[in-house]
């Protein structure tokens, strides 16, 4: 060592730090201890003397998460997207995490029936609210909306034709296609209409002998303007219906309620779609629905039935925890006065922009001193996510960086014991406090010292 070299700093003196007692009360002292010791060997074996207990303490961290920490762990979403698809998506009302919980903890009456004292029907309390707010005869659930069109067209038009609409033929998240989906599912693709323009004469000249049923898809995650037609939902139902024919209604990100009535844009509601004539209505229950992931049908009993008894039915099906944690967040829509209040994915959408700036402002000096520079509000735009009305956006405000670093930054903030995930554009580091709430505030605050 160089005798104008700063020394390392030592083991108890980290140990003391306000940084450290974070990696012990998460990982345990003797974790933290082997893992600072660790890094310490590391820089004197490297010659890098004089490195700083922020450093030693962050190679520590990183250390210990890879060695113990969970690939999942609670963030701060301050992306903007509500509905973040790699985060996670809706977050969870209290009630149905704390029922998944207990799911989880003890055996329960997931197939049995108390009162005959035999064998249950697993999905019944969920398929009777989901038939209860819909009003189809019959439903069924399954572990994504992906598995619930496959499920419907493998067991409704396995090796006969669907046609489709070019303009629905949508890619959703991860690369899955629905020409892949339907081929997956043994039903043979007919493309119908055009790209922007599509008229129910062009369903009427594609139906023959081998079509076994009418698909259509709703674009959630992209839109079409200029010279376009689409056919509308009872217009497809009549085509359908005149050649007996079912039709199936893949409504993506559906919403059990009409949204509008709380100031956001309107999104095609199962109880529309069937209204309209469809026979079957497949949608998502952790987008705008604000559950758990699942994949819900509903609509004719027939129908249903055979999905039912679809061998595929078993592979696709629900766990308990995800069924408790779905049977408590269909519970609130059964009083949708209150919705708003205890539906997070709802209150989150519906957060005034006075609220975000507010909280942007009280947060800003706590995230200037963790980054030692200058922090500003400034007004943006958030927007729903997971393909859900993707062209409307939401009013906000967030807290900025500007200037050199911001991926570093950015970084640091990934870094922390709770990740703080933000955006990065228009030369600036965005963090949108439509996502945090002001109960958070506190936790948030902490977090960062």
């Amino acid at each position: 060592m160089s005798a104008r070299a700063a020394p390392l700093p030592g083991v108890d003196s980290l140990l003391r730090t306000e940084a450290a007692a974070v990696l012990v009360a998460r990982f345990g002292r003797a974790a933290t201890l082997t893992a600072i010791r660790a890094e310490l060997a590391r820089l004197r074996a490297v010659g890098a003397f004089g490195t700083g207990p922020r450093a030693v303490l962050d190679a520590a961290a990183d250390a210990l998460a890879r060695r113990l920490g969970g690939r999942q762990v609670p963030v701060f979403n301050l992306t903007g997207t509500v509905l973040h698809t790699n985060l996670g998506r809706a977050p969870p009302p209290a009630a149905a995490a704390a029922a998944a919980a207990a799911a989880l903890a003890a055996p329960t009456t997931l197939e049995f029936d108390l009162v005959t004292g035999r064998r249950g029907v697993r999905e019944g309390p969920v398929c009777a609210l989901l038939c209860e707010l819909t009003g189809a005869e019959a439903a069924t659930v399954v572990n994504n909306n992906a598995a619930g069109l496959l499920l419907t067209l493998n067991t409704l038009a396995e090796g006969r034709e669907v046609p489709v609409s070019r303009g629905e033929l949508i890619e959703i998240g991860g690369s899955f296609r629905l020409p892949e989906i339907m081929r997956r599912a043994g039903a043979l693709l007919v493309e119908v209409g055009t790209t922007n323009r599509t008229h129910a004469r062009d369903f009427a000249a594609a139906i023959g002998p081998a079509t076994a049923a009418v698909l259509r898809v709703h674009t959630a995650n992209f839109a079409v303007s200029g010279f376009t037609a689409a056919v509308s939902p009872a217009e497809l139902a009549a085509v359908a219906r005149a050649a007996g024919l079912p039709l199936i209604d893949d409504l993506g990100s559906g919403s059990l309620v009409d949204l509008a009535r709380w100031g956001l844009p309107h999104e095609p509601t199962p109880q529309e779609r069937l209204a309209a004539g469809a026979d079957l209505v497949c949608f998502s229950g952790d987008k705008l629905l604000g559950g758990p992931q699942a994949g819900l049908v509903v609509g004719r009993g027939a129908l249903i039935r055979q999905l039912d008894v679809n061998p595929l039915k078993r592979a696709l099906r629900l766990d308990k925890a995800r069924l408790a944690a779905l049977e408590e967040v269909l519970r609130l829509y059964l009083t949708p006065d209150r919705l708003a209040a205890r539906l997070p994915a709802l209150r989150l959408l519906t957060r005034a922009p006075p609220a975000i700036r507010a909280t942007a402002e009280r947060v800003r000096p706590k995230l200037a001193a963790f980054a030692q520079r200058t922090a500003s509000v400034a007004p943006c735009q958030s927007q729903i996510g997971s393909g859900a009305l993707p062209v409307d956006l939401l009013p906000s405000a967030a807290v900025t960086f500007a200037g050199d670093g911001l991926d570093a930054l950015a970084l640091r903030l990934r870094r922390l014991a709770r990740p703080v995930i933000g955006r990065l554009g228009q030369q600036r580091l965005w963090l949108d406090c439509r996502c945090l709430e002001e109960t958070e505030e506190e936790g948030f605050a902490a977090n960062l010292r």
